[in-house]
């Protein structure tokens, strides 16, 4: 099975940019022709929220409009720029996932499950899964203790030393690392927010933070460095299962030169003198 994540597409309304710099539905556009242009193409297509910039009803109609050519399963949840309200307005096939009004599911469809997780807090940064969300995610997993499940939220559980996100993470996240070591069949743990590729280990199990297609925070380590971002070459996730373990790549989109061959029809590696 191969998944690609999106995250952080922050679509606007026409005309309208990110921060005055990103027109980021060209950037989504790209992400759309890239996944198409696999091989093999994706089975599913997840979304770690901030699919829109304010939570705009015509933002959501947009973000639809532009991934509507992929054609493939798409499974998204909100983020601190979205609300659990709006996206549940925007994608009636999830609300039909879900009870009540947090977008917490669970999708069965593929040989891995993915447990879909809302962790907005209505009009703050910060995140958390409270009591629904932990109780959701422990039953979830151990209503399928034998099948492989990849866990997934918006906001990281973990620190990753850029300061200005670090402190509008994920703000229960020793409650969530408690259920997940109750549950040894998860195979991973993705999310977004930060905009930055990030990889640790959280619960015992590998997590990812995957980039965003647009604009990237920037690299700043250093406690003191306001808030900015870099356009940085924009990328996305891909989770493949083989074998039964997850692995991660990140793709870069856009043109680049090759494939170019290691070895030519002699079995030589090219450039080889003689």
């Amino acid at each position: 099975m191969l998944i690609a994540q999106l995250t952080d597409t922050h679509i606007r309304r026409p005309g309208m940019l990110a921060y005055g710099v990103v027109d980021t539905a060209i950037y989504l556009e790209a992400a759309v022709a890239h996944i198409l242009a696999l091989d093999p193409r994706p089975d599913a297509v997840i979304v770690t929220g901030d699919l829109t910039d304010f939570d705009d009803p015509e933002e959501f109609a947009r973000f639809r409009a532009i991934v509507a050519p992929l054609g493939l399963p798409l499974f998204p949840i909100p983020g601190n720029h979205d609300s659990s309200a709006g996206l549940l307005a925007a994608f009636p096939e999830i609300a039909a996932r879900c009870a009540g009004g947090r977008v917490n599911y669970v999708v069965e469809d593929f040989p891995l499950r993915l447990v879909m997780l809302d962790s907005t807090v209505y009009g703050r940064p910060h995140g958390t899964l409270g009591d629904e969300g932990l109780a959701f995610l422990d039953a979830a997993l151990a209503a399928a203790p034998d099948r492989p499940a990849l866990v997934c939220a918006h906001h990281p559980p973990f620190l990753t030393g850029i300061r200005h996100m670090d402190v509008q993470n994920l703000f229960d996240a020793a409650a969530l690392e408690t259920v997940l070591r109750r549950h040894p069949q998860v195979a991973g743990f993705t999310c977004g927010h930060v905009h930055r590729a990030v990889t640790t280990t959280f619960a015992g199990i590998a997590a990812t933070i995957a980039p965003a297609p647009a604009h990237s925070v920037s690299l700043a380590l250093d406690p003191d460095a306001p808030p900015t971002f870099h356009m940085e070459p924009p990328s996305l996730s891909l989770h493949l299962l083989k074998d039964g373990r997850l692995v991660t790549h990140r793709s870069f989109i856009g043109s680049f030169s090759g494939p170019h061959p290691f070895f030519g029809p002699d079995g030589k590696a090219i450039g080889t003198p003689g």
